[in-house]
């Protein structure tokens, strides 16, 4: 099957005798492929980051939290858990108490915050018992989980006894000289086990407590902060968050997992934008050596256009052969590109150790990033956007060596011959 003459003589210009414009060639499909790989990669990586961080976030918080709205504690708060549980899609609301406390280990203060949890852990709205790395789930009576971060801080092990004073200790000090006040001894309870979610925040800052310590750390009896929901689909929140809203009393407010991390999720998602423009800055620059080359190769190939002309060919079939040869750059390249993209993300960590012990220099460390492997998730959307764009800047690159031969005159380019 013959090739069309135009596609013909765009394939044999890509192996131009002059090694110049061949090396020039090489180097735009080359800036092609890395382009193309390094945006797939850049942001399957930092898609991979938002989801793990999603799991991490939702993994630690409810994803909604109904409060007063004024920010003061509930009371009865058993028919509202009722009221919500009968909401379409919720799975599950609890009594949640979460806020600051000072923390006192070996004489040393500090600050942190407690978390109430079922004392069997299974709570059906975060099944936080599986993050247990060290220790047992006991929190019954004077016991407290802390997190592996704040463990190995303040060096306070399972078995260690801690002391918390919270809201209802500093308002006993507040009143310390009114004789009929009650004083309000600190909690004196002992490290059971040591969590891990993975998240540095919340394994450096969060104690978790019993419901019924929380009360009286706080000095909140048959009270709680807010209540803690559990929905069939996360994403869905703000919708289910919208349909409590119209059902729930005027005093009372919910808020998704989605508007306690706005800010952060609004500053990754601006990191993403602004990382694929700087990368797709590399496919710029090749189409610019792409360009280049082209022109370079028309100045070469004027006597060959001019002859096309003299024999009847016309403007189009003439700009077609330098349009198409930019477009089998672009399509080769991409292709590769794509190719080595999806080696790279499939053998990422294995690249890591490799620079880890011939180099030593470390890439990733989990120590910082809290995550064992670097995370990728691969978005189908996306490498479809990435190969149309690359091969679209190829073709504009490849459109005024087109017209620049198309517009040559036979003439011209036969005065000499």
């Amino acid at each position: 099957m013959e090739l069309p003459v135009e596609l013909s003589l765009a394939l044999r210009y890509l192996r131009p005798r002059r090694a110049f414009v061949s090396i020039i060639t090489v180097f735009s499909f080359l800036g092609v492929m890395v382009g193309v790989a390094t945006l797939i990669i850049v942001l399957s990586v930092m898609a991979g980051f938002q989801q793990q961080l999603t799991d991490k976030i939702i993994g630690f918080n409810a994803h909604i939290t109904v409060a007063m709205a004024d920010g003061s504690v509930l009371y009865d708060y058993e028919k509202l858990v009722d009221l919500i549980r009968k909401q379409p899609d919720v799975l599950a609301a609890t009594p949640i108490i979460r806020g600051p406390v000072l923390v006192e280990h070996n004489g040393e203060m500090t600050p942190a915050f407690i978390k109430s949890v079922p004392v069997d852990g299974d709570d059906p709205v975060l099944p936080i018992k599986k993050t247990l790395i060290m220790g047992d789930w006991e929190l019954h009576g004077d016991s407290v989980i802390v997190g592996k971060e704040w463990s190995k801080r303040n060096g306070a092990f399972p078995g260690d006894k801690i002391t918390i004073y919270g809201a209802a200790q500093v308002q006993s000090f507040l009143h310390r000289n009114d004789k009929n006040a009650v004083i309000a001894l600190p909690e004196e309870p002992i490290i059971r086990g040591v969590f891990q979610t993975g998240q540095f925040d919340y394994d450096l800052n969060y104690l978790l407590v019993s419901t019924e310590m929380a009360q009286s750390i706080w000095g909140m009896t048959d009270a709680v902060h807010g209540i803690a929901v559990r929905v069939r689909n996360p994403d869905d929140a703000q919708a289910v968050k919208d349909e409590l809203n119209k059902v729930l009393p005027d005093t009372l407010h919910a808020r998704t997992w989605m508007d306690d991390n706005q800010d952060l999720f609004n500053q990754i998602g601006v990191e993403r934008v602004v990382m694929a423009i700087i990368l797709c800055l590399i496919l710029v620059v090749a189409g610019f050596g792409l360009c280049s080359t082209l022109i370079t190769t028309t100045v070469q190939k004027s006597r060959e256009i001019g002859l096309m002309k003299a024999l009847g060919a016309n403007d189009l079939q003439v700009g077609s052969v330098f349009l198409l040869h930019g477009t089998v750059v672009g399509i080769v390249g991409t292709a590769a590109g794509t190719i080595v993209g999806f080696i790279l993300l499939d053998n990422l960590n294995v690249v890591r150790d490799f620079i880890l012990y011939a180099f030593h220099i470390q890439v990733f460390a989990s120590s910082v990033y809290g995550l064992p492997a670097i995370p990728a998730v691969v978005n189908t959307t996306q490498v479809i956007i990435i190969n149309i764009s690359a091969v679209l800047i190829c073709v504009l690159a490849a459109l005024i060596p087109a017209l620049s031969a198309a517009k040559l005159a036979p003439a011209r380019a036969l005065r000499y011959e």
